[in-house]
């Protein structure tokens, strides 16, 4: 294997302790892998060339596989080698020696986000489709297997979107929900609910799933000419949650982005002077409760989970009090030696778990001042105001962990444990923790000088407790005497049960998603 080159074939490894053999399927994972082509180099972290990797479990064997994603902007910047494409914080120019016309449809071209399908974020599953995603309309399908690029998809060929998140939800038949904003099309600017159902894959006739997409619902701008900008969403059994967050995207900067000679990254602004407005959705009728749910400013990239109890939607995230995290990732301050770091991002605002309540049974009539949270179990408060809007004070769960993750299974449902990334002084996380709800403790894994990435649950088969299955984590160190591995936790004890490793240069990513083997019972 070597830096920049793609892993052809499996690595089968020898693993240290024992992978349970009930552990069968395939972990697939995301993240930029590649930071320099040619003599140009990327200015930030999330603007790396996509490269995916696959941990296969058989017979309580690991296999190891990876790739780069053969996006267009993958094959255009390998025939100029050099970068030709602006990303999240990297901007090209046009080719000064262009004539003016083909400068100018250069810059009408872009006047929506359609910079680069560098899908670098996320793998996603539409029917029985998996797709490595970012937030952009174009995603590339790949076979989950080989890990070879099918093709690029657009949005925009099934459904009016420009953005669309990548970190979609699944209920328990099967369909895939999703959010995205369209900025331009039919109608004002809105953002979007669609539904993917499970059944509309047709492999034979290479027809997507995505040709059955349904749109659920919309919610409008809550300024014109400023949508929020929104990396995930929460679902509960009955409802969608949208957070509409002070974090705004900058439609004019966006479309004069090429013109003005500014990043997309700095399309971004957090208005701290605005609320953050909860949209509560019907999940069947796609229509938003009237009531207004509002909270403090804040930023939040990551949901944790959401449920419904007694009337009410509880509603847990990963909140900022700025925006100031995507400055961390540029290259250059990830560079910086630890003592430099943390002395340069000392305005960085930490990861909250925080818990919203909003009573679904709040209404006009309600006593103005009075707390409408009635739950016992939180101190999270919802308080009916003057002009009958509902103002949400949150519960702080947990400070210091980002990358959240739950046992699926209980996915909209109420739940006590969660996973997740410690971030304490470095943007990559040297921890990872179980954080109990109700006891409010939490534990810990940690080896010096090493790296894990999201964890992942995957449920003991049979399973009745929560928390009874595995914790799976892609480790990697700067120490060239430790080799990268995949770490395998029992998730009741958060002990080590074994760890495979990878004789190969795995990178830091970023999301990923479990597929069962047919065969797992």
């Amino acid at each position: 294997y070597e830096e920049g080159k793609d892993r052809n074939g499996p690595c089968c490894n020898t693993a240290a302790g024992c992978v349970p053999s009930w552990l069968r399927g395939t972990l697939l994972r995301n993240g930029p892998g590649l930071f320099s082509i040619g003599d140009s180099e990327y200015n930030h972290w999330f603007d790396g060339m996509a490269l995916l990797h696959s941990f296969t479990f058989t017979n309580g064997e690991v296999t190891y596989r990876s790739k780069f994603l053969r996006s267009e902007t993958y094959k255009r910047n390998m025939k100029a080698e050099k970068i030709v494409v602006t990303e999240f914080g990297t901007l090209v120019y046009p080719d000064p020696c262009s004539n003016i016309f083909s400068r100018t449809l250069t810059h009408l071209r872009n006047l929506v986000p359609d910079f680069t399908d560098n899908n670098l974020v996320n793998i996603v599953r539409y029917g029985g489709d998996y797709y490595a995603s970012s937030e952009v309309n174009h995603i590339n399908q790949i076979d989950p297997v080989t890990l070879e690029t099918i093709g690029r998809t657009n949005y925009r060929n099934y459904i009016s979107l420009n953005l669309a998140t990548a970190h979609p939800h699944y209920d328990d038949e099967g369909n895939t929900y999703n959010m995205g904003t369209a900025i331009m099309g039919f109608g004002l600017p809105k953002y979007i609910i669609f539904k993917v159902p499970a059944d509309t894959s047709d492999n034979r006739k290479k027809k997507l799933a995505l040709r059955g997409v349904q749109q659920v619902g919309s919610v409008p701008f809550r300024s014109l000419l400023s949508p929020s900008y929104f990396h995930s969403f929460a679902m509960t059994q009955n409802h969608f949650v949208f957070v509409e967050q002070p974090l705004k995207l900058d439609i004019v900067k966006l479309a004069t982005a090429y013109v003005r000679g500014v990043t997309l990254g700095s399309c971004l602004r957090f208005d701290e002077d605005q609320t953050t407005l909860f949209h509560v959705i019907d999940r069947t009728t796609g229509k938003a409760v009237s009531t207004r749910f509002y909270g403090d400013p804040l930023v939040v990239f990551h949901h944790v989970n959401a449920y419904e109890e007694d009337g009410h939607v509880v509603l847990d995230l990963i909140s900022y009090q700025n925006s100031n995290l995507y400055e961390m990732f540029y290259i250059h301050n990830m560079r910086q030696e630890t003592s430099s770091f943390i002395q340069a991002n000392k305005r960085f605002s930490p990861p909250v778990c925080q818990r919203f309540v909003l009573p679904l049974h709040a209404h006009t009539e309600s006593p103005r001042g009075s707390n409408l949270v009635t739950l016992t179990d939180t101190a999270a408060a919802a308080v009916m105001q003057e002009d009958g809007s509902v103002y949400c004070r949150p519960d702080t769960l947990f400070e210091g962990l980002e990358l959240p993750a739950i046992n699926y299974n209980f996915n909209a449902k109420k739940y006590r444990y969660f996973y997740g990334s410690r971030l304490e002084w470095s943007p990559h996380p040297n921890k990872m923790a179980k954080v109990d709800i109700v006891s409010r403790k939490h534990v810990e894994w940690f080896q010096e000088n090493c790296f894990p990435s999201e964890p992942v649950f995957v449920a003991s088969p049979g399973a009745t407790e929560e928390d009874d299955g595995v914790i799976l984590s892609s480790v990697v160190s700067p120490d060239p005497n430790i080799s990268p591995f995949m770490l395998v936790l029992d998730a009741k004890t958060f002990t080590e049960i074994a760890r495979a490793s990878i004789p190969a240069s795995v990178h830091m990513d970023l999301h990923g998603h479990f597929i069962p083997a047919a065969n797992a019972v």
